[in-house]
């Protein structure tokens, strides 16, 4: 069974020490377009009025995502922002309100979230999107896969054709539709 969580959900955490030492709080998750994972994590002080900070959090150096809080070894794993960051812009920039289209070339819907497996690896397995129904109307909110490459234009996210074929209305049922979209079964799911 894949557990989920999206990445907005990650924003506000609280960075705590195997110690119980809490040292930061999460501000933004930052991730590899092309590898489809989680590099890290822009950090923010813990107070009301605290500013961001310049150390950053490397998803490599997390030992465990909670419910309520990133669990780190020691303050030691923390490292400068440029880290997280990195120095290429390729594959890179806001992922939230970019559009989504498929590999064919029909307009998906506009990403809404980033869904992440939340195990040690920081794997991106999709997207929540805001699509409109077959007739142009009414705007829904769905999930769909990412394949297994993450191709990201200059102005769009590419997923294969066929991921249309696995969304989800809500995050539970997603994870069932990633698991068949990653055997290769038939096409189901909502659409």
């Amino acid at each position: 069974m894949i557990t989920l969580m999206l990445a907005s959900e990650l924003s506000g955490r609280e960075v705590v020490t195997l110690g119980g030492d809490a040292v930061a709080r999460i501000k933004d998750t930052v991730f590899d377009a092309g590898a489809g994972r989680i590099t890290g994590f822009t950090l923010s002080g813990r107070g009301l009025l605290a500013g961001p900070l310049k150390r950053s959090l490397p998803f490599a150096a997390v030992h465990a995502l909670g419910p309520a809080a990133v669990m780190i070894p020691s303050v030691d794993v923390l490292g400068d922002r440029a880290a997280v960051l990195g120095s290429d812009a390729a594959g890179r920039g806001p992922v939230i309100g970019a559009p989504v289209i498929t590999d064919q070339g029909t307009e998906v819907g506009t990403v809404r979230d980033v869904v992440v497996e939340s195990g040690t690896e920081g794997l991106v397995i999709g997207f929540e999107i805001t699509a409109a129904d077959s007739s142009g109307g009414r705007r829904s909110k769905v999930f769909v896969p990412r394949g297994e490459t993450l191709a990201v234009s200059g102005e769009a996210l590419v997923v294969p054709a066929r991921a249309r074929h696995f969304v989800a209305e809500d995050l539970p049922g997603f994870g069932a539709q990633v698991e068949a979209f990653r055997s290769g079964a038939g096409e189901g799911g909502a659409a």
